[in-house]
């Protein structure tokens, strides 16, 4: 399958297994310190920087999830080569978003913003959650229903194809998506790192400049 062809493509085992099961482990981890420093008060929960569980006005409410994660962000830079090559793309990195979607979640039809260009989700662990698209052909759509597994990827044109979930049937699925702009399309340079000064920070520092 060509990602040049049909604006999306499945990298199976991307990276190994144990360095999925890994990052799915850190991440709960988080989510449990998170939770923890909440409970006690020792953080705010505008601060952000351990995550935070998405509201009404996001994608999935009561999802725990996080921005720029550190340990995300470096597996963005890792996989950016993966990446390149599949599309046949210089890439700029934007920027990560990791979630850890319980029953009863749904991820209901969009497309992206500017900085998610050239994306890709990954299944860091958990029960299975299919993915679907909307593919254009020469003279009509189709939805494709794509399952993951642990370490596989999907790579697609986040702001052309439509995608979405069904409504989780599983106990938890942890996913990361990383996000990237192709070199080429205008106003990309200026957008790398989603507009922050460098990868790990929170979204709350995009357009933050030191002075």
């Amino acid at each position: 399958m060509s990602f040049k062809k049909n604006n999306y493509v499945v990298i199976r085992k991307a990276i190994p297994k144990d360095l999925a099961a890994f990052l799915a482990n850190y991440f709960f981890i988080k989510k449990q310190v998170y939770n923890t420093c909440s409970s006690a008060r020792y953080i705010s929960p505008f601060e952000r920087f351990l995550g935070y569980y998405e509201s009404e006005k996001d994608q999935i409410p009561g999802a725990y999830a996080s921005y720029g994660d550190i340990a995300m962000e470096t597996l963005m830079l890792k996989c950016q080569s993966i990446m390149e090559k599949t599309t046949e793309l210089k890439l700029y990195p934007a920027y990560s978003y990791a979630r850890i979607y319980e029953k009863g979640h749904e991820l209901k039809r969009h497309k992206d913003r500017f900085s998610c260009e050239i994306s890709t989700t990954m299944n860091l662990g958990g029960d299975n959650w299919p993915i679907y698209l909307e593919s254009s052909g020469l003279n009509s759509k189709k939805e494709v229903k794509i399952n993951l597994k642990q370490g596989d990827m999907l790579v697609y044109k986040g702001c052309e194809l439509e995608h979405w979930r069904e409504k989780f049937e599983g106990d938890e699925c942890i996913q990361v998506f990383l996000h990237y702009n192709n070199t080429r399309t205008p106003g990309s340079k200026k957008n790398m790192f989603d507009q922050r000064p460098h990868l790990g920070l929170p979204d709350w520092f995009k357009g933050f400049k030191f002075t």
